[in-house]
């Protein structure tokens, strides 16, 4: 059932829902909490496909915030409120109700949000592309439990990931980081299954990635040793591999799919490691609504000192390079000397048949 509402205000958005909920026999709420998606108009559908299949495990009231931006100083100045409210089929298992704002309210999205969101019920706000600086500072994300971000839409990912740890709040948290959640569980099941002291890791992954960066701070910061990132064409995340006193200890997933679990002196496994979709990653964040205090912790690792700490590794980088180029300097040496050599060979016929 959808019902379209042109400049209209947030007590009749709420009777429509309940006009709506009694004309599909469902007078009761059942909904345990409110996910506010703050969109464009480009992503909104992806978004809200994704919020309606995560609703099938948590029943929520879906409040999608688009602010339109308007073309002449006219409509600017024109404050106006439009919205669809979606109940039934047409909205999984809760309600969804997609809220545009035009001219002057855009400024003023939280005064439109807050008498829509269910009573005692935790509220998360999820934005999929273009999140604030800093999330719980931002009007509507102050009115959230927890703060739903994603690094790997931005511009500049590396760049976002280190503002994110500058204004960390408990409660703030990221895709990015839900995109390595099998990572970790795969790799500590690993751990746990040999008796070992790990002494260094590389992580390899596709370039401007930002699961990357945050699963190699968090072995660094749970191992306490250097982590090297390396590059590679993906998807994603593609490797990571440990070194440890009882040999290595490596995940391999080359294809996104499948990946392979090797350990020195175990035959290697197949393990399913597939790459998931929003819809999962959103689900996942909305079983716990309290600060992921792990994800804090990894985030203000730090790249810088990520950095410094791989360095520490480095040098073994740098001999093997300078030895390559040894041997190709000499080999390159012994080429150019080859074609001198051959000449002499055909003089000593000719010198010996002078002398007879």
């Amino acid at each position: 059932m959808k019902t379209d509402l042109t400049d209209t205000t947030s007590s009749k958005i709420n009777k429509a829902l309940v006009l709506g909920r009694r004309a599909i026999g469902t007078p009761a709420v059942g909904m345990v909490l409110t996910l506010v998606i703050v969109t464009d108009e480009e992503n909104a559908y992806d978004a809200l496909k994704a919020a309606n299949e995560a609703s099938r495990e948590h029943p929520s009231r879906t409040l999608v915030v688009i602010k339109r931006v308007s073309r002449s100083p006219r409509d600017r100045a024109k404050a106006r409120l439009d919205a669809e409210v979606r109940l039934g089929a047409d909205a999984s298992t809760g309600e969804t109700v997609v809220l545009r704002l035009y001219g002057e309210v855009v400024d003023h999205a939280q005064s439109v949000v807050l008498p829509l969101l269910l009573p005692d019920a935790p509220v998360v706000v999820w934005w999929p592309v273009n999140a604030p600086a800093d999330p719980a500072n931002d009007p509507l994300g102050a009115l959230a439990q927890r703060r739903v971000t994603d690094t790997y839409a931005a511009e500049q990912p590396i760049q976002e990931l280190t503002a994110r740890a500058d204004a960390y709040t408990p409660g703030d948290t990221d895709l990015s980081w839900t995109r390595i959640t099998p990572w970790r569980s795969m790799l500590a099941a690993a751990l746990d299954q040999v008796v070992c002291e790990v002494t260094s890791a590389e992580v390899e992954g596709e370039e401007f990635n930002p699961s990357v960066e945050l699963l190699a701070m968090w072995l660094a910061d749970r191992l306490k040793v250097p982590v090297r990132r390396s590059k590679s064409a993906g998807p994603g995340l593609t490797s990571v591999r440990m070194e440890t006193d009882a040999g290595p200890i490596v995940l391999d997933r080359p294809d996104g799919s499948l990946a392979t679990l090797s350990i020195q002196g175990q035959p290697d496994r197949a393990v399913a490691l597939k790459r998931r979709e929003t819809a999962e990653l959103i689900a996942e964040e909305l079983r716990r609504l309290d600060p992921d205090d792990t994800y804090a912790t990894a985030l203000r690792f730090g790249l810088e000192r990520l950095d410094e700490e791989a360095a520490t590794i480095a040098p073994e980088t740098v001999v093997d390079t300078v030895v390559e180029t040894v041997v190709a300097a000499v080999e390159e040496t012994a080429a150019e000397a080859a074609p001198a050599a051959k000449p002499a060979p055909k003089k000593a016929p000719a010198k010996k048949a002078a002398a007879k």
